[in-house]
Parts: C-alpha cells; sequence; structure tokens
C-alpha cells in the first residue's frame, strides 16, 4: 500500500510543477519548452528529484533554461507547499532527461540504415 502512496505523491508533485513551470516562472532565461517528464520523491519526503526534457537543439539554451529552473527551486518548494498537504515540503532537485532526445537521436540512426 505505502508503494502505491508514493506513486500517488509522486504524480501529484508533478502535476502541480508542471503546471508551475508552465504558468507561474516568468524567467528571461526559459525560452525553450520544458516538459516535466518524471518525479520522485524519496521516502522521508525530503526530496524531490524533477525530470525534465527541454525542446531545443541550441546547448546554451538548454542550459540556461535548466539554470533557470534551479534558481527557481525555491519559489517552486514554497508553492508546492501551499498546494499539496505533506507532512514535508519535500526540496526540488531538477534534472535533465535526456532520454527523449536520445530516442530521437536512435530513430535517426534506425532511420539512416534502412535508408542504405
Amino acid at each position: 500500500m505505502a508503494n502505491y502512496r508514493g506513486g500517488r505523491i509522486n504524480e501529484e508533485v508533478k502535476k502541480i510543477i508542471s503546471s508551475l513551470i508552465q504558468y507561474e516562472i516568468k524567467d528571461p532565461r526559459m525560452s525553450a519548452m520544458v516538459s516535466v517528464t518524471d518525479v520522485n520523491v524519496t521516502k522521508d519526503l525530503r526530496y524531490a528529484k524533477v525530470f525534465v526534457s527541454i525542446f531545443t537543439n541550441n546547448e546554451e539554451e538548454k542550459k540556461a533554461t535548466l539554470q533557470a529552473l534551479k534558481s527557481a527551486s525555491g519559489f517552486i518548494r514554497r508553492e508546492l507547499g501551499h498546494k499539496i498537504n505533506l507532512r514535508y515540503t519535500p526540496e526540488v532537485l531538477f534534472e535533465e532527461d535526456s532520454s527523449i532526445s536520445n530516442g530521437m537521436y536512435i530513430d535517426s540512426l534506425i532511420e539512416k540504415i534502412k535508408e542504405k
């Protein structure tokens, strides 16, 4: 049963953070489109590791967007505390999820092989 609760918490935190990134954060460094792909909240509710996909081909834009998210983590944590009722409000840690871009790269390699 505890595992199910953890999954519900992860999904709820993911939904709230996605909404905050989309509608609340007005940082000029965030020029790329950002999607929250996964959230892992530790069992003790102290940390929430947030995996984000940043859709841009420009590496500098990716770094700036990730930096903007990291600087907004205090704001995001505070808003999370207001919107979700947990014993502790987890500290938000952002990590880039490169699985989508890796998948696209593999797709392009497969297409090249098909052409030959």
